[in-house]
């Protein structure tokens, strides 16, 4: 079976978290966090800051891992386990942008699309929101059903 190492970046400001649409690929018109695979070498958090960046054009800079999350899933029809790393920023440089890959926008946390949202952020994202960390399995079919999650939170 297939494997795969990604990151994933939530950026935050007051009560406001910053979501990306795709437009292309993995996730297509799904609404999600930034980020993307960690190519040969790269460690999470340089993988992080450089999916960002090309991404949406910032650059973390006061951040933290709130977690790891796994997953069985399907991609192209192909049974895939994929790791991702989950990260949350609070301060960055530049001013979020579009890209050929997404369209950055703000949401209020009181008030999310989560219908435009894969199943599992609406699991997972809460912990995130306040600052627990987390360990997550998820299992989705072929069809995009999720089929069982777990999530354990870190003790303090």
């Amino acid at each position: 079976m297939k494997e795969k190492e990604t990151t994933l970046l939530i950026p935050r400001k007051q009560n406001k978290i910053l979501l990306a649409r795709k437009k292309r690929g993995f996730g297509l018109g799904k609404l999600n966090g930034i980020g993307g695979k960690l190519e040969k070498g790269e460690t999470p958090e340089e993988a992080m800051i450089r999916e960002t960046e090309e991404e949406i054009s910032i650059i973390p800079k006061k951040y933290e891992k709130i977690g790891v999350i796994y997953f069985s899933e399907f991609q192209e029809d192909k049974p895939i386990k994929v790791k991702m790393h989950l990260y949350v920023t609070t301060e960055w440089e530049n001013i979020p942008q579009e890209s050929e890959e997404v369209i950055p926008r703000w949401f209020k946390i009181d008030n999310l699309p989560k219908d435009e949202m894969f199943e599992d952020i609406n699991i997972w994202l809460p912990y995130l929101l306040e600052n627990k960390k987390i360990t997550g399995y998820f299992s989705y079919d072929k069809n995009w059903n999720l089929m069982n999650q777990t999530i354990t939170v870190e003790k303090e």
